[in-house]
């Protein structure tokens, strides 16, 4: 903005007072004032829409990449899908396995105690009876 140092507003004090008069001084001031804070509100409000401006358009660019990716993905999933259901109907159906009914009951199983006759070991080898 403009660069105003002290003594410039000395200068320009001085050269008002000379031109208005002590009179309409103090009402110029004034004047001038309520000028000067109109124009930075001004300047303030139209910045401040600027930004505001820049927010929307960033929110809105950030909300067409979501809008992108989504569809990329939704994309992405239905092709997976597609190759899901290609595979599955290359694969033929199983027959579905009959069952059997049982004829016959199953026999249980019976342990048997060993019998004396058996001793585990060989027979002619060293055994309690002597070889033959």
């Amino acid at each position: 903005m403009i660069e105003i140092s002290f003594g410039k507003l000395v200068l320009l004090a001085l050269v008002a007072l000379i031109v208005l008069g002590p009179e309409k001084l103090p009402h110029a001031a004034r004047t001038a004032g309520t000028l000067l804070r109109r124009v930075r509100a001004g300047w303030d409000s139209v910045r401040a829409e600027v930004e505001r401006e820049l927010q929307v358009e960033e929110i809105k660019r950030q909300a067409r990449e979501a809008a992108a990716k989504a569809e990329a993905a939704q994309a992405e999933l239905d092709a997976t899908l597609k190759k899901v259901r290609d595979i599955g109907a290359e694969i033929p159906p199983k027959a579905p396995v009959e069952e059997k009914p049982a004829s016959e009951p199953v026999a249980s199983v019976t342990h048997e105690a060993p019998s004396e006759t058996h001793s585990g070991i060989e027979p002619g080898k060293d055994s309690p009876h002597g070889s033959t």
